[in-house]
């Protein structure tokens, strides 16, 4: 798979279009820039097939902007985790087209070239799956990361251990999935359930929700790492874009294979 802004270069370079002068400018940059405060990666795209993903927290608005403008010079599509209302609207400002899931609290730049559906055969998706309402901020994280990352998404919420009912009502949705994200706080006890009942990979992650001897997050952590359950995979708390990367990749294999 080639850049696309390689690909646009050679053209250019043979038509005439460009110096070499100017295309060894450029080339320069495509493996990473040197933003000062960043070493931007524009190879990442390559290696793992979508861009560096721009992570908000420590950053000034300002400095997203411009690394967000600078992925999309060179990407159709870029994101932005853990961005606040503030950093949206400096990015919007500068790039009016981009989109903001306040809950997940993610921000979207593209082109507006919108990745086809999944066709009518191909209903595979990932479930995102999360114990009680509280933990959906986490969810979402996940859930949108699919959507942007291009694979099909489902969501099913507020379906903890405290009402077991309701996730075995639901079961056939479970059973459907090619894989499963299973958020919880608390006790953490959904992706050790969940485990047991499919045969799809599960994906945990562990959320900061709950009293004070949760810790954080790290009872859930604790009792998802030591589940019973075979096929269980643990991100880090609250770490709801891991879980959805690591969720689209496994989708992305299976497709390809």
């Amino acid at each position: 798979m080639m850049d696309e802004r390689l690909r646009k270069l050679l053209e250019d370079l043979r038509d005439g279009r460009t110096s070499i002068e100017e295309a060894m400018s450029v080339l320069r940059d495509l493996p990473y820039q040197d933003l000062s405060y960043a070493m931007l990666d524009h190879h990442r795209g390559l290696r793992k097939g979508f861009p560096e993903v721009v992570f908000c927290p420590g950053k000034s608005p300002q400095q997203v902007v411009e690394l967000i403008s600078e992925l999309s010079k060179r990407n159709d599509r870029v994101m932005a985790t853990r961005a606040d209302k503030d950093t949206f609207k400096a990015v919007e400002e500068v790039l009016p087209g981009a989109r903001y899931y306040a809950q997940a609290r993610i921000l979207v730049v593209d082109s507006g070239k919108e990745k086809p559906p999944p066709s009518g055969e191909d209903e595979s998706y990932v479930l995102v799956v999360c114990a009680g309402t509280a933990d959906i901020p986490v969810a979402e994280e996940a859930a949108v990361t699919v959507e942007v990352l291009g694979s099909r998404v489902e969501r099913l919420y507020d379906v903890g251990v405290a009402g077991l009912h309701r996730l075995l009502d639901k079961r056939e949705k479970l059973f459907r999935a090619k894989v499963i994200i299973a958020v919880a706080g608390m006790e953490g006890a959904l992706a050790s359930v969940i485990g047991g009942l499919v045969a799809c990979p599960v994906v945990a992650v562990p959320t900061s929700v709950g009293y004070g001897a949760s810790f954080h997050g790290l009872a859930p952590l604790l009792t998802m790492l030591n589940s019973c359950a075979p096929g269980v995979a643990v991100v880090n708390v609250d770490n709801g874009f891991g879980a959805g990367y690591f969720a689209h990749n496994i989708m992305r294999v299976t497709t390809e294979e």
